[in-house]
């Protein structure tokens, strides 16, 4: 008998789609925005309630602090701006937390801030820091190669490489721009091929057809992607037809 293999499934939640009752039954870890792109007590209150229900692990999921563009532009802040708004949408969480008897377990930058850390040695050292400053060991989900997941290891924060189920990749392992009409997958045949190469394999292919290697222990499907429980509920009955455990 084969030996069984495993993947973490998350989803980044909280952000205005209101489908996280539909979702969370398909997860084994969550982002929830927190104010900063998304996200308030009610919305937090909510994505805590169910992840705890489902028993999903619960990540903070911060951001440029940008409801406008939810996020996805880059914004010119200070460090110490930056450190501040970053450190104020996880405290926000944290209390949530508190009162629902929850957990945090980890932390994963949204949008413009994620994709910026992964080059950034000033942005990806600010992350480093407000990680380094909550008050228990944090897990920190990153892009595999990147600057973060390299500077988080030297400070000795344990990482989760991620890769995603519902987007396209470039050679560089950077994500197509969603400028682009092929940005995103939503052919659930497609995004379980992406998964089985990941977990099995450990590679993607790109959107150019060419194959690099990618070591993920985490994959997120979006929730704001059309179909996003369709796809999460396809992953939940074919994943383990190949030996794949979702924990």
């Amino acid at each position: 008998m084969k030996p069984l293999l495993h993947i973490d499934i998350n989803a980044d939640l909280g952000e205005g789609i209101g489908n996280e009752a539909r979702i969370m039954p398909y997860l084994s870890s969550c982002n929830v925005a927190c104010g900063g792109h998304a996200g308030d007590s009610l919305s937090m209150t909510n994505a805590v309630r169910f992840a705890r229900a489902c028993n999903v692990k619960i990540g903070a999921h911060p951001s440029f602090p940008d409801k406008v563009n939810f996020g996805r532009v880059e914004m010119v802040m200070t460090p110490t701006e930056l450190f501040t708004s970053l450190k104020q949408q996880i405290n926000y969480l944290q209390e949530i937390l508190k009162l629902e008897g929850g957990k945090l377990h980890h932390i994963k930058p949204h949008g413009a801030l994620y994709n910026l850390a992964a080059k950034d040695v000033a942005i990806a050292s600010v992350i480093i820091e407000v990680v380094k400053s909550v008050a228990q060991p944090l897990k920190l989900y990153a892009p595999s190669e990147s600057l973060i997941a390299k500077l988080a290891i030297k400070n000795n924060i344990e990482v989760v490489i991620e890769a995603f189920a519902d987007r396209n990749y470039n050679d560089d392992l950077s994500l197509v721009s969603r400028q682009n009409t092929n940005a995103v997958l939503t052919d659930k045949n497609k995004v379980l091929d992406r998964v089985l190469g990941v977990v099995k394999h450990k590679k993607i292919t790109t959107v150019n057809g060419v194959e690099v290697r990618l070591n993920a222990h985490t994959i997120c499907v979006h929730s704001d992607t059309e179909n996003a429980v369709e796809i999460l509920k396809y992953l939940s009955v074919e994943l383990p037809k190949n030996n794949i455990l979702i924990q």
